[in-house]
């Protein structure tokens, strides 16, 4: 009985002790998930659940994107699948990939209609301006004013980051050749880097997979009844133009990623592009 008696207060005690502990665990649970925001935007740190919420397509400027820029929204999207499986298959940071690549094109809703993939086959408004100088402006602005929309959103730095690099320095070939045709005007003298983008070049394995799937997007959608040996080939002199051009060279992806990206793509765009039955006519 005695024994009891002294043991009784002993249970009591690390009972106490024990509720104690986890009500003062539960408080600071709560006040971390509440701080937690605040201190991602002061520190500016990306945490999964914040990268979770920044790819909801519910958000204000991703339902912007997809009212004001239908197609750049469907591109987007295309473009997010082939990153993701890319930096899946070469343990990046798969969240970060996502979130960066919905917001990698929000500058174009500064202009839609100059971007052909929201004409939905209406005038070209390139054809009406004939200017390839004032056209790649128009081209190039995107990036720019992604990034005022990005900062005005309070996008985190690491999401900014897709906003340049997906397009790097890369030349604006088709209004560049168009340029070249017009050189019979003497008062417009031809620059290179009047036609590339002011970059930086992708400074991460994220970005650098990113200007790759942006890069193969439209060719690879705009393929119908290719053969996956055919597609490959395409993907293939897609990715290693951009590897020749320097655009990759602080990214960190090596050519045996690269050959490995150019697989995956392809694998992507089967599953998108598999065949169907000829079902029977009633």
């Amino acid at each position: 009985m005695l024994v009891n008696t002294a043991i009784a207060p002993l249970w009591y005690a690390v009972l106490g002790a024990a509720v104690l502990n986890g009500l003062a665990g539960l408080i600071w649970s709560i006040l971390a998930l509440g701080l937690s925001p605040y201190l991602e935007a002061l520190f500016d740190l990306v945490t999964p659940i914040r990268l979770a919420e920044l790819s909801n397509p519910n958000r204000p400027l991703l339902k912007r994107l997809a009212d004001e820029a239908p197609g750049t929204f469907q591109h987007t999207l295309f473009v997010a699948t082939l990153a993701e499986a890319a930096a899946r298959a070469l343990n990046c940071n798969v969240e970060l990939v996502r979130a960066g690549v919905l917001h990698h094109d929000i500058g174009k809703m500064h202009d839609p209609l100059g971007f052909i993939e929201n004409q939905m086959g209406g005038i070209n408004k390139h054809d009406v301006i004939n200017d390839p100088w004032k056209s790649a402006e128009i081209i190039k602005k995107h990036v720019s004013e992604g990034l005022v929309m990005a900062r005005q959103h309070k996008l985190p730095s690491a999401i900014q980051a897709f906003i340049p690099e997906h397009q790097g320095t890369i030349l604006i070939a088709y209004f560049y050749q168009q340029a070249q045709q017009q050189q019979q005007n003497p008062e417009k003298v031809l620059h290179e880097s009047d036609f590339r983008y002011d970059g930086p070049i992708p400074q991460s394995k994220e970005t650098g997979i990113a200007i790759l799937a942006d890069a193969c997007e439209a060719a690879l959608r705009s393929l119908k009844d290719a053969t996956p040996e055919a597609a490959l080939a395409m993907v293939n002199k897609i990715l290693k133009a951009r590897w020749q051009d320097n655009q990759l060279v602080d990214s960190g992806l090596t050519r045996a990623e690269m050959s490995q990206i150019a697989h995956i793509f392809v694998q992507v765009w089967q599953q998108f592009h598999h065949q169907r039955i000829a079902y029977p006519k009633l």
